[in-house]
């Protein structure tokens, strides 16, 4: 009888394609499935899987773990929730290729993009790299319990080539263009898996700056996209706010034509333009009928900022008598806002600030909803507490007060900032249905004070296919098959997201019927004590990357076979 190094038995098997589940074993010989039905050897370790369905690993193509793999061997809080493999470097920002005079300048980039503090990414990075192969070697010496993959981010490569030039936006010349193309295609012939770039005005420096990557014209953009077709590998990754869209737009279509390369970009529904999102998706539709690889990242869940006292930002963090105290450690200023002196004083006030993305927030009660444990994550209107305080004729202003003191100051209010424009997820639905997207958009590993949208696969688990109440539900095998296969697929790594003999066994055991994600809450367990939101979910029995349990009951084992993917993947 054959001896396998791992059985899953008598699970409910989702094999990744977007068919019907079948009832049956899994085995597992070095890494790779062995077999999948009924499976008659014995495993030098097995999993009792009746009762649970048995599912690809995700794959998640929108993270920003770039400064968190190089410190910490645990990707979390993506490997919580069923995730086997990553792709960060997304949205431009990044820390190769870089000089040593410049590496305050990446870390004021990402500090501002992705709200990682300064702090922990100035004692967290080692900076033994600066071409961009340097910085895959250096990854890959720190073991990891996840597989990642890595793009060259625009805003890295424009100051390398081009210093402060590049960091004030200033046009880059042909021979700017030459050299960053050059790098861009030896970065992907070393392993990366493509370049990204930002065109959105909501990503900053630390210190107010736009994104060097802002206003890169067209030659540049489809100079850096030619590196790709030069190394004849790599995707092309873009968030714009689409402010001239047929501007943007052909642009970003010669970018696809002139290099062959295929293309994703960010696609949420904004509170401005609550209709544009339709157009994009009509633009990608006529891309398509041409021949041209085009995608966009969708997500099924608002963008959700989080306020709270511990966070980022909250509901007073604008008011003058608040900044006087933002500084105080968190005991003594929970302790200060007790009192009735400071309640009255805060409520007293208006907020003070001249930051057009803090005004829209902090008075916008009607967006403002006290997310509780489990969360909501497709709340109703009546819930918000503009609404809630309409009813109990008081002022918005008090019910969040007394809301973010809630908990030991630990409560949290969620703010649909994107995807919620109607006060529900229709759109949403409508756009993870079209042909051309894949799922994306989670942002494991940033915006560690504000955003904690990592657990997007159990939200789509839980929240799609088993608990929704407000609309249709989605097929459970074709959430799986959208956060496996497909985004696997998006991005050129066709060993994985797949569970069929020969394919890479990352292999998600979960209890689906008691699968509960949790709210988010706070660690200090970055470099320098800094903070970080993070998420938990129950129901994950086993997670399972190249053939090991990595993870049992959502407690980590001594297991750390996560390797640094180098470029597309195939059987």
């Amino acid at each position: 009888m054959a001896r396998h190094d791992l059985v899953i038995r008598a699970g409910t098997i989702f094999d990744g394609t977007g068919a019907k589940p079948i009832e049956g074993d899994i085995a597992v010989d070095n890494g790779k499935i062995a077999a999948v039905g009924k499976v008659n050897g014995t495993g030098s370790e097995e999993i009792d899987a009746k009762g649970m369905i048995v599912t690809p690993g995700f794959v998640d193509i929108h993270t920003h773990y770039d400064g968190q793999a190089t410190w910490d061997s645990r990707l979390t809080p993506s490997s919580w929730h069923g995730v086997t493999t990553v792709v960060m470097g997304n949205c431009g920002v990044g820390f190769a290729p870089c000089r040593t005079n410049d590496h305050d300048m990446l870390i004021r980039l990402m500090e501002g993009v992705e709200d990682i503090p300064g702090v922990v990414l100035t004692e967290g990075l080692k900076w033994n790299w600066e071409t961009f192969d340097q910085f895959l070697g250096a990854l890959e010496t720190h073991p990891h319990d996840i597989d990642f993959a890595t793009q060259v981010p625009h805003g890295a490569l424009r100051v390398y080539v081009m210093g402060e030039r590049g960091a004030n936006r200033e046009p880059a010349t042909q021979a700017d263009i030459a050299q960053m193309a050059s790098i861009a295609r030896d970065a992907v012939k070393a392993g990366a898996l493509g370049f990204s770039t930002s065109r959105t005005l909501n990503h900053r420096t630390s210190d107010g700056r736009p994104t060097p990557t802002l206003t890169a014209a067209e030659d540049e953009l489809v100079g850096i996209a030619m590196g790709l077709k030069e190394a004849n590998a790599g995707v092309l990754q873009v968030v714009s706010d689409f402010i001239e869209p047929v501007r943007e737009l052909t642009m970003l279509r010669r970018m696809v034509t002139d290099s062959g390369r295929p293309l994703s970009f960010s696609l949420v529904q904004s509170d401005r333009a609550p209709e544009a999102w339709k157009r994009l998706l009509g633009w990608i539709d006529d891309c398509t009928k041409d021949g041209l690889p085009v995608r966009a990242q969708v997500c099924g869940r608002p963008v959700g900022l989080l306020l709270g006292l511990s966070l980022t930002i909250n509901p007073f963090s604008a008011h003058p008598s608040y900044k006087q105290i933002e500084s105080l450690p968190f005991a003594e200023r929970l302790k200060l806002l007790r009192t009735t002196e400071w309640r009255e004083r805060l409520l007293g006030e208006q907020p003070n600030s001249e930051n057009p993305f803090v005004k829209a927030v902090l008075r916008n009660f009607s967006k403002m909803f006290p997310l509780l444990d489990p969360p909501d994550y497709e709340p109703t209107a009546d819930q918000s507490l503009g609404a809630q305080a309409q009813r109990a004729g008081k002022r918005p202003e008090e019910l969040a007060y007394d809301w973010m003191l809630a908990d030991e100051g630990r409560a949290l209010i969620l703010f649909p900032f994107l995807n919620y424009a109607e006060d529900n997820l229709e759109p949403a639905l409508a756009m993870m249905r079209h042909p051309h997207t894949v799922l994306g958009l989670g942002d494991g590993g940033a915006h560690v004070g504000m955003i904690c949208d990592g657990s997007f696969p159990t939200s789509m688990l839980t929240h799609w296919t088993r608990d929704r109440t407000r609309g249709e539900k989605l097929p459970l095998e074709w959430v799986i098959k959208a956060h496996a296969r497909d985004t696997a697929e998006a991005v050129g790594l066709l060993d994985r997201g797949w569970l069929k003999p020969g394919y890479k066994a990352d292999i998600n055991v979960i209890d689906y019927d008691h699968l509960t994600l949790h709210r988010p809450s706070v660690a200090y367990d970055l470099p320098a004590g800094g903070r970080r939101l993070v998420q938990r979910a129950d129901g994950y029995v086993a997670n399972v990357v190249s053939g090991q349990v990595t993870y049992r009951n959502g407690e980590p084992t001594t297991a750390l076979p996560g390797k640094l993917i180098r470029g597309a993947q195939h059987i």
